[in-house]
Parts: C-alpha cells; structure tokens; sequence
C-alpha cells in the first residue's frame, strides 16, 4: 500500500466514477425519449459511441493536456503524460491513486461530449460526429478543463470558483451545441415550425433517474473524499434537483394550468445542472434559492431559439448552457466560505471581487467554446458531409444502421 493512500477516500472516487459513468447511458435514454422513433437509435448511439472515442483520445494524451506540467506557466495548456506511461498504479493524486484519479475526470469529458450531441439531433450522420468528438474533446475541452480544473489553469489560479463542471461541462458543452447547431443550420421540421415528437416518455423519465444518481457521484464526488465537502455536495445536489422540478411544475401551472412530465423532467435537470459548480461552496439555502432560479431562467431559455431562429434540438443551450452561468455566477453571491473554499460571496460579507471574477470566466469560456466549436463543425461538415440531407432527416437518422433501425 503506497504511504499516504486513504482506502476510504479511494473506495469512494472509484464508485464515484462509475456512478459518472452511469450518467451517459442516462442521457442516452433521455435524449433517446427525446426524439422521434425514427432516431431514437442514432441518439442511444452518440452517447455510447462517446464512450469509446473519449476514452481511447484521454488516455493517448488528453490527459496529459489537462493535468500535464503547464506549459510557460500561463496556465492554458498541460503536456506531459502521454499515452500515459508516465503514471504507475502506486503514484497519488493527493491521498488516492492517480489511476482513480484520472479514471473519475475521464467520465467528465464523455458526458460533456454525448451532451452537445442533443442540440443537433436527427440531422447529424454518425461518421462525421465521430470525427468532430475527437477533434473538439481535442481543441475545446482539454484546453477549458485544464485551464479550470488543474491547479496551474489560469482560471484556478485566478481565484474563479467552479467545484464539478459548471464551466468546464455544463456552459461549455451549452455553447459548443449552440455553436454547432447554427454550423449546420435548422433541420426540415425546424423551419417548418413542426412540434417536437417524443416518442417515449418513460424513456426520459428512466434517463432523469440515472442522470440524478450519477450526479451525487459527479458533484460529491469532486471532493476527492469521503468527508463534509463530499457530504454538503451531495445534500445540496438533492435539494437543487427536488427545487427544480417543483418550480417548473409550479411555472407551467400559472401558463397552462396543467403539468407536464417533459417538464418536471427539464426542471429537475435544470436545478441539477445549476448546482454542479456551486454544490460545495453553498449552504441549504443557497441550493434552494439556485435550483428556484435555475428553472425560472431555464424554462424562459428553452425558448430563446423560437426567437432567434436556431435548431438546438433537445435544448442543450438552455439547460446546460443557460444553467451553467446561472449557478457559476450565483456562487458569487452565495458562497458562503465555510466548506470547500473560505472565499464569500457577497450575500455572506465578501468582495464584488469573486463575482466579477464568476462572470468573467462565463464570458471567456463561453467566446472560446463557441468559436472553436463552429469552426471544427464548418470544417468537419465541408470535408465529411457532417448534416444530412433533407431525404435523410424525413427519413430518420436511424436508417444509417441498415437493418438493425
């Protein structure tokens, strides 16, 4: 047993990684529920196919790109680490195994990847995606979760809060599918103003519970340990979701006077995703008041693209994208520096400092997600023919499986 190892805390980032884990196939079956019949394989198929491609990119050097040694110290980019030779499974990352380590950080960019795929849903031919995963993980991602994540990252080192992914997953993959929807332009139904048609509700419903299992593992599970930064995060992870859910329920009463499952469902992710870079910086009522604002800005974003003439699918932009700036930038109002950071917010006698500092990183990742990701999306669909035609998208994007749709 290498000296300084804690079994515990170790036993705990190990199930957290597969409870992360779990969180793909989840958003596989919520998006699959999502869509109509005819694509409902080809999204069960993104998400999976995330899996893979990310796994195999991670470990040949994305790893290294993010938690390598900085490069001239500015803190933009990692490189060291390739292929990951450089690691042994009795090395530490603080007081669990670096193999542990790099497995739970790994689930992160998967998830952030099958994420941006909901945005451009039943236009998108598999081959072209596939490339386009490994080229963005690539020149996107690795470059904001090092510049976040790792201690060196000039975002870190800056001071900005962001506990489990608010920039690093939720705004960047909400930008990233922004960007690429407008890449590829509105689909057929889209600019025939056709409704949505989701074809299987209990199918969102079972992914909304494997999403919300798998974000206990996400959020407490960045804590590294099994201790009261892990417990807070968990804690403040159910109350955002529950809050959520309840207050969409509540806003679709006042316009429509009846509920709807898709929203309680849309509600409780909203609440979720709001919560992630906040979950150990808050208190309870910090959790409470960020799950009520998220759905109120949420079920207001989702609809931003009737107004603006974009296609974003499955609405990655407004419950990833307008969720992550929504709990990235409350944690300056309410941290409360007692947990994880003794850095306040101004709610709780701290400086206009941190906010400023929140907003700011929103901006910067949000410009950077979004431009590299329209021009990799450009590229890719002017080499490879990444959107389908018209015949295509009537048809189902099922139909690139032959006889298995």
């Amino acid at each position: 047993m290498p000296p300084g190892l804690n079994t515990g805390d170790s036993a705990w980032v190990l199930v957290s990684t597969a409870m992360v884990l779990l969180m793909t196939p989840g958003l596989a079956f919520f998006y699959g529920g999502m869509v109509r019949a005819q694509n409902v394989l080809s999204m069960l198929f993104m998400s999976f196919v995330s899996i893979s491609l990310v796994t195999v990119v991670w470990f040949a050097y994305g790893y290294g790109l993010v938690f390598g040694p900085d490069v001239g110290g500015v803190g933009l980019i990692g490189f060291g680490d390739l292929r990951f030779s450089d690691i042994t499974p009795s090395m530490l990352h603080g007081q669990v195994p670096t193999y542990a380590f790099a497995l739970f950080q790994l689930t992160f960019a998967i998830i952030t990847v099958a994420l941006i795929s909901g945005s451009v849903a039943g236009r998108t031919r598999i081959a072209p995606w596939m490339v386009f995963s490994v080229i963005w993980v690539t020149l996107v991602y690795f470059p904001i979760a090092h510049w976040v994540f790792d201690p060196a990252g000039w975002i870190s080192k800056w001071g900005v809060l962001d506990f489990a992914g608010g920039l690093v997953v939720e705004l960047n993959s909400g930008m990233a599918g922004l960007a690429l929807a407008v890449a590829l332009g509105p689909s057929v139904r889209f600019r025939r103003k056709e409704p949505p048609q989701p074809s299987n509700i209990p199918f969102v419903m079972i992914g909304l519970g494997l999403l919300w299992f798998g974000w206990f593992g996400f959020n407490a599970g960045s804590a590294m340990t099994d201790g009261r930064v892990a417990v807070n995060a968990f804690l403040n992870t159910m109350i955002a979701g529950a809050v959520g859910m309840l207050t969409w329920l509540i806003i679709e009463w006042f316009r429509y006077r009846h509920f709807t499952r898709l929203g309680s469902a849309t509600g409780a992710l909203a609440g979720l995703v709001a919560i992630t870079p906040s979950c150990a910086y808050v208190n309870v009522e910090g959790a409470l008041v960020i799950g009520v604002v998220a759905a109120v800005v949420v079920s207001f974003a989702v609809t931003w693209k009737l107004v603006l003439g974009y296609d974003d699918t499955l609405d990655v932009v407004g419950v990833h994208g307008a969720g992550g700036v929504v709990g990235t930038v409350l944690i300056g109002l309410f941290a409360t520096g007692v947990t994880a950071s003794t850095t306040k917010g101004l709610l709780y006698g701290g400086s206009i400092a941190l906010l400023g500092k929140q907003i700011v990183a929103v901006l910067v990742v949000a410009v950077y997600s979004f431009v590299v990701t329209y021009l990799i999306g450009k590229v890719v669909d002017r080499l490879l023919r990444m959107r389908e035609t018209e015949e295509e998208q009537l048809a189902g994007s099922d139909e690139q499986f032959g006889s298995e749709a």
